[in-house]
């Protein structure tokens, strides 16, 4: 494995454990990190229960395609793109993936 590919990793897990260890703290649900690392494929879900009311769904879910961490899913308030850059990662290795193609192009990150 290149340096390249072990950094991007790195620092998705790095984020979606940090995530995992903040959001922890409703005993009804249940947060998972999905980790396919061979595919280069890593997800942050949220199951469970609230009262009556089901919880299922992905929070964050990242891919390592090509060199670049895609952003496939981002369900955080601020976004993780900042929280990669501040571990290392440039924005030109970053793609908002669940942009638009157009909307990308105006963006500070990589377009594809």
């Amino acid at each position: 494995m290149d340096t390249l590919s072990t950094n991007l990793k790195q620092a998705i897990l790095q984020v979606l454990q940090d995530y995992r260890d903040f959001l922890d703290t409703d005993p009804e649900t249940h947060l998972q990190l999905i980790l396919d690392e061979a595919n280069n494929q890593y997800l942050f879900t949220e199951i469970g229960w609230q009262g009556q009311r089901r919880i299922y769904g992905t929070l964050i879910h990242c891919d390592i395609i090509n060199g670049k961490v895609w952003i496939q899913q981002d369900g955080t308030e601020d976004g993780i793109a900042p929280e990669l850059i501040a571990l290392g990662i440039e924005p030109q290795q970053i793609v908002l993936g669940f942009k638009s193609i157009e909307r990308r192009q105006i963006t500070d990150y990589a377009v594809a």
